[in-house]
């Protein structure tokens, strides 16, 4: 004989169960209650409060609603406390994204919010973090080295080095729902940028280029479904590889002016890439082709920085003007020249050079290696030691013109391998809205804004062969072989902000229906009144008899503020009883992304819900 426990209640053993039939009837009450629990809040005992207004600094919009919603509470910079009802979205998401990822073949399990030394700090440690940039550090009471987890994938690489070692134990499909840690600088922008946030963490191990193909595949459907299932309006764009390691990146962007990722994506074909992964086609004069070199000179124009007002004082086009933009590239100095019309696309820049960091040269330095003052940088002259790189579409041009490496300054009618030495050409230029789709003939790129909420990465099989202390298993013929590896990141509480950010108006905010924290929001007015409210409270408990999760406003305030606290809350449909409904025998109902109200009875409303 045994005891089956459901949380602290002790039912009847299984044999007493199936002999009497006051067992079955004691389960459903204890699942009725405990389910009434999760389903049932009133508003009077609710521990948040509704702001009266946005905080001035709380931008961008959806931010502040979940603050005046109460929501969320700011603990510290880029620190919050999920509120009740954020919790319950949250809940609602980490729900739906384990009912997909199982489905597709993956496996939960925890790993420890702590990293040693060892998993992040150690190069001979595989995908060890050996910049620490941006991780929570510190020391335990033994003095030893310890962090809060940024990335995990070196703990899970440990891991499964030490639990897998045959082909026949392959594929493995994992995943975590946990918390991450990044000491950002600018914390801003409430949940989307936060030290501290929920994500989905998932990982997939493969023998074959076929099998992590696979296990790709897999999980960007399983994303889809979930963004679509929270009814979110996104776009599957490729991204660039953030690791020397990573052979194929997407992420998925959900559309927002608020957003900061900015995209790209043809009007014709399925091209999309954000803008520091994409390429583009420039239009390429035939006439500029022909024509013939022509005498270099150097021309005097006070001030002229800006392309603009540049071309049209020397009397040339916008794509004949050149700008060439010096960079300090780790312990040296590099210049980029792309078409005045274009933009340095420096994550190309960087990844070419395989320079670990990047940034604009300073003032004196520009100063120091052309002589002249910011602006008037150009390829003619400047030191040996000064790699030059060009963009392939300045190769084009005949008689262009470029700074001439003294103030106010320029050299037009230069020309490539006459004037100075053929530069390193490469794609360096900035893809923009307007430009020519890479991938079809006819398509033109428009620019969009979004927030990233999920990222996928295919590990390049050649890098693990490579790799030093790489996870191997052994093959059907003895031989150890190198793992082939993914790593998908998806962000919950991200994922929550950016659906506020794109679901809300001018009164609050308008949660979908999958994700919102309750169902129906129950809004009691003329308490007063003994049979207003027992209608209300009949009302209530009918609601959550029949499993519709339901939030109950019971407080004495004015209507109003109820109606106001209601469209702040944006729960998918108001129920309004009143003196007025309880004389007609029906219940105000109003969905909230509708301005209508209509009247219905007891089973019109149950029906909604089914």
């Amino acid at each position: 004989m045994f005891a089956i426990f459901i949380d602290s209640y002790i039912l009847p053993s299984y044999s007493e169960i199936l002999s009497q039939r006051q067992g079955f009837i004691h389960i459903k009450k204890i699942f009725q209650k405990e389910h009434h629990l999760f389903q049932a809040m009133r508003l009077s005992k609710h521990i948040g409060k509704t702001l009266r207004d946005i905080p001035k600094d709380a931008k961008p919009r959806g931010y502040g609603l979940l603050l005046r919603g109460g929501f969320i509470r700011q603990v510290f910079a880029g620190a919050y406390a999920y509120m009740p009802f954020l919790l319950r979205s949250l809940n609602k998401i980490s729900h739906i994204m384990r009912e997909e990822l199982v489905k597709a073949d993956f496996e939960e399990f925890l790993l420890p919010l702590l990293q040693s030394e060892s998993f992040f700090a150690k190069p001979e440690t595989p995908y060890a973090d050996n910049t620490v940039e941006g991780i929570f550090e510190f020391k335990d009471s033994r003095g030893s080295r310890l962090c809060l987890g940024r990335t995990y994938t070196p703990i899970i690489a440990d891991l499964i080095a030490k639990e897998i070692s045959s082909y026949k134990q392959l594929p493995k499909r994992f995943f975590q729902i946990t918390t991450r840690f990044h000491d950002e600088t600018r914390p801003r922008f409430g949940l989307i940028r936060a030290r501290e946030f929920i994500v989905a963490d998932a990982y997939s191990f493969d023998i074959d280029r076929s099998g992590v193909g696979a296990s790709y595949a897999e999980i960007c459907k399983a994303y889809r479904h979930i963004l679509d299932r929270v009814g979110a309006r996104y776009k599957f764009v490729e991204a660039d590889e953030a690791s020397r390691r990573d052979a194929e990146c997407h992420e998925f962007i959900m559309t927002t002016d608020a957003g900061k990722d900015v995209f790209l994506s043809c009007d014709t074909c399925d091209y999309a890439a954000k803008q520091e992964k994409a390429q583009s086609r420039l239009e390429v004069f035939a006439q500029d082709q022909a024509e013939q070199p022509m005498e270099i000179q150097e021309v005097y124009g006070k001030g002229l920085i800006g392309v603009k007002p540049l071309a049209e004082f020397l009397g040339i086009p916008v794509w004949k003007t050149t700008k060439t933009l010096l960079f300090q590239a780790d312990d040296r100095v590099v210049a980029v020249m792309v078409r005045g019309d274009c933009g340095v696309n420096e994550t190309k820049v960087k990844k070419f050079l395989g320079c670990k960091t990047l940034s604009l040269a300073s003032s004196a330095t520009i100063k120091e290696l052309t002589g002249a003052d910011v602006g008037y940088a150009g390829p003619i002259g400047l030191p040996q030691e000064v790699m030059v790189l060009a963009d392939h579409y300045t190769n084009d041009r005949v008689n262009f013109e470029c700074g001439a490496n003294r103030t106010d300054y320029h050299i037009i009618n230069a020309n490539f391998g006459r004037d100075f030495p053929l530069p390193v050409f490469g794609d360096f230029k900035l893809a923009k809205g307007g430009d020519f789709c890479p991938r079809c003939e006819k398509g033109i790129l428009t620019e969009a804004y979004g927030i990233s909420v999920a990222r996928t990465a295919r590990e390049e099989s050649e890098y693990a062969e490579k790799e030093r202390n790489h996870p191997t298993y052994i093959d059907a013929r003895g031989t150890s072989q190198p793992l082939l590896t993914a790593h998908y990141t998806f962000g919950i509480s991200r994922l929550a902000a950016a659906l506020v950010e794109q679901c809300h108006d001018e009164s609050g905010i308008i949660w979908p229906s999958a994700i919102a924290p309750f169902q129906a929001h129950l809004v009691a007015l003329n308490l007063e009144n003994p049979d207003v409210k027992n209608e209300a409270e009949l009302l209530y408990n009918k609601l959550l008899d029949n499993n519709i999760e339901v939030l109950f406003d019971d407080r004495e305030v004015r209507a109003g503020e109820k109606f106001e606290d209601a469209d702040l809350l944006g729960i998918p449909i108001r129920l309004t009883v009143s003196k007025r409904t309880f004389k007609e025998g029906k219940i105000e109902t109003k969905f909230r992304d509708r301005k209508e109200a209509q009247l219905l009875t007891y089973e019109e409303v149950l029906k909604i819900f089914q």
